[in-house]
């Protein structure tokens, strides 16, 4: 259930810093928020998926490790990403 490749390549362009990057922190944060959105549907019909929710669980512990790098970093960069993926924190 991996994200579907346009999808992926739509949220790489949205959160890009410049041309080539692909894998700075708002783009890693905004990929596995993506996918913790998927997955939290996915429970929402499979819900003794035990698995698959452990993968979820360690999904959200490196978005949340990530954020808070941003954080420390640069806060702007930080807040803009908050407001524009709309995470909670």
């Amino acid at each position: 259930m991996a994200l579907a490749t346009e999808l992926k390549q739509q949220i790489i362009s949205k959160n890009r810093a410049h041309k080539s990057d692909t894998g700075s922190s708002e783009v890693q944060i905004a990929l596995l928020s993506s996918r913790i959105v998927q997955l939290t549907e996915h429970f929402k019909t499979h819900k003794k998926d035990h698995s698959s929710r452990r993968g979820l669980l360690v999904m959200v512990a490196k978005r949340r490790r990530l954020l808070t790098y941003l954080r420390n970093t640069g806060p702007e960069r930080y807040k803009a990403l908050i407001q524009k993926l709309g995470i909670r924190r």
